[in-house]
C-alpha cells in the first residue's frame, strides 16, 4: 500500500528538499497539521511514511467536509480562532470580558489641549478685534513744547458733546440739541502709579492762557499772545492737540495719553453694560440736561446716566458739583465694567467693547493695554484705593474759575514724582 498522498510519486520524493543530495526532505522544512485534542497516546498504529518520522499521518477527507473521522476539526466551523483561547472574538478577554477599559489620563489630556488652544485663539482674535476698532486720531507729536515727563502716568480724559452718528430721534431722547461740530464737556486727568490713583476734574470754566502752538491741520505756528479765556475754548478753537498744549503749559505736567468720549457712545456703553448702579445724593430735575431722578440708590439706563453727568443748572455748586458727579459716575462705570459678570459673560462683554471702542478718540500711541489701565485706575478709585478731587481753586476772574497757582504747582509736582497726594481741591 502506497501511504503518500495521491498524486506524489518517486519522482516528486526524490526532488523534494533545498537542493539535498537526499531522497529524504528535511525535517525541519516539513509543514505539520495542527491537531486539536489530547495528545496520541503510544502504541501501535498506522505505518509511518518512508520519508521519516517527524510528519504525522494525513487525514483522509472522506466525509466530504473537509475532515475524516479521527476528531480532526478546523476550528472554523466552529467560528474559532487560532490564539483566541476560548473561542472568544479579538475584542473580549478571558473569562467573557468587555473592551478594554478607557484610557482616561490621554482623553484629559486631549481635552485640556483643546481647550487651551481654544482660549488662545479666542484670546488673539478678540485683541486684534478690538485693537482695529480703536480710533486713534489724535497726534501727540504736534505738540510743542512740551514738560519733562515724570513717574507713572498721565491720561488726559475728555468728554465732548459730539453728536456725530446720532439721528434726530437721538438728539431729542437724549436732549443733546442739535449744535454743530463739538465742545469738550467734561475734562479729567488721571494719574496712575505705584501710590494709588488720582482724578482730577478740570473745571470747563476754568481761566487759562492761550500759548504759542502749531495747527493740527495745517500746519502752522500760531504765537502766544498772553490771551486768557476758557479752557473749553481751547477744544473749540483747534481741537484735542490745543487742548493737550494748553493744559500742559499751564499746569506743568506732560501729558502721556488723550481719550475722549461723546455723548451717544457714552449712553451705549451704560446700556451694553446693563446700567451702572448709582446713589444720587438729592433729587434732580433738570430741563436742559434732561434730568429727573430721585434720591436713592438706583441703576441708571444710558439716557439717565448722560443726563446726570451733564447737570449742572439744578446743582448749588454749578460746575464744580457736576465734575463731582462726573467723577463719581465714571468710577462705578468702570467698576461694573470690570465685574466678572461683564468680563465672562461674552454676550456682554462683547457688546460693552464694542459700543465703547467705536466712540472712542484716543492718540496714535495708546494700546489696549494703556487703556485697560486706565479703566482699573478708575475702577480703584471708586473702590476707595485712590484719591477723586478738582483742581485746587482760588476765585473767580472775569467769571471764569481762577486756580490756586501755590496748591496747583504742589500738586503737580506731587504727581511728577509718583508722590502721595496731600493736596486737596473743592
Amino acid at each position: 500500500m502506497n501511504d503518500w498522498p495521491e498524486g506524489w510519486s518517486g519522482d516528486n520524493r526524490g526532488r523534494y528538499g533545498r537542493g539535498s543530495g537526499s531522497a529524504q526532505p528535511e525535517s525541519a522544512r516539513v509543514m505539520r497539521q495542527v491537531r486539536r485534542g489530547a495528545a496520541p497516546q503510544p502504541g501501535p498504529g498506522p505505518s509511518a511514511p518512508p520519508y521519516g518520522g517527524g510528519v504525522p499521518q494525513q487525514p483522509s477527507y472522506v466525509d466530504g467536509q473537509g475532515h475524516g473521522g479521527d476528531g480532526y476539526d478546523s476550528g472554523y466551523n466552529t467560528g474559532q480562532v487560532y490564539g483566541s483561547p476560548g473561542g472568544h472574538g479579538p475584542g473580549q478577554g478571558r473569562g467573557g470580558a468587555g473592551r478594554p477599559a478607557p484610557d482616561w489620563r490621554r482623553r484629559i489630556k486631549w481635552t485640556a489641549i483643546t481647550v487651551v488652544t481654544a482660549l488662545v485663539v479666542t484670546t488673539v482674535g478678540t485683541y486684534f478685534w478690538a485693537d482695529s476698532k480703536l480710533n486713534r486720531e489724535v497726534d501727540l507729536s504736534k505738540v510743542i513744547e512740551r514738560p519733562e515727563a515724570g513717574e507713572g502716568t498721565n491720561y488726559l480724559i475728555v468728554g465732548s458733546d459730539s453728536r456725530e452718528g446720532m439721528t434726530d430721534d437721538q438728539k431729542k431722547d437724549l436732549h443733546t440739541g442739535s449744535a454743530e461740530g463739538k465742545r469738550t464737556d467734561s475734562m479729567m486727568i488721571l494719574h496712575t502709579g505705584d501710590n494709588g490713583s488720582t482724578l482730577i476734574s478740570l473745571p470747563r470754566d476754568s481761566d487759562v492762557e492761550i500759548p504759542s502752538f502749531v495747527g493740527s491741520d495745517s500746519g502752522k505756528t500760531y504765537p502766544g499772545t498772553g490771551r486768557h479765556t476758557k479752557l473749553n475754548a481751547a477744544y473749540a478753537e483747534d481741537g484735542p492737540e490745543l487742548l493737550v498744549r494748553t493744559v500742559e503749559h499751564n499746569t506743568g505736567l506732560r501729558l502721556d495719553h488723550y481719550v475722549e468720549i461723546g455723548f451717544a457712545g457714552f449712553a451705549n456703553i451704560v446700556d451694553a453694560v446693563g446700567g451702572v448702579e448709582m446713589d444720587i445724593p438729592q433729587d434732580i430735575k433738570d430741563k436742559k440736561s434732561g434730568a429727573d431722578l430721585k434720591k436713592g440708590k438706583q441703576t441708571l439706563n444710558g439716557e439717565e446716566a448722560l443726563a446726570f453727568v451733564r447737570t449742572r443748572y439744578a446743582l448749588a455748586g454749578s460746575d464744580l458739583d457736576r465734575t463731582k458727579n462726573q467723577q463719581k459716575f465714571l468710577s462705578a462705570l468702570a467698576s461694573q465694567v470690570a465685574t466678572p459678570s461683564t468680563v465672562l459673560n461674552p454676550f456682554k462683554l462683547y457688546p460693552t467693547m464694542g459700543a465703547g471702542l467705536d466712540s472712542l478718540i484716543v492718540d496714535k500711541d495708546m494700546g489696549l493695554f494703556d487703556l485697560a489701565s486706565m479703566f482699573w485706575a478708575m475702577k480703584s478709585v471708586s473702590g476707595g484705593e485712590g484719591t477723586s478731587m478738582n483742581m485746587p481753586i482760588s476765585g473767580s476772574v472775569g467769571g471764569n474759575l481762577k486756580w490756586d497757582d501755590a496748591k496747583v504747582k504742589q500738586l503737580v509736582q506731587e504727581l511728577k514724582n509718583d508722590e502721595k497726594v496731600t493736596v486737596s481741591g473743592k
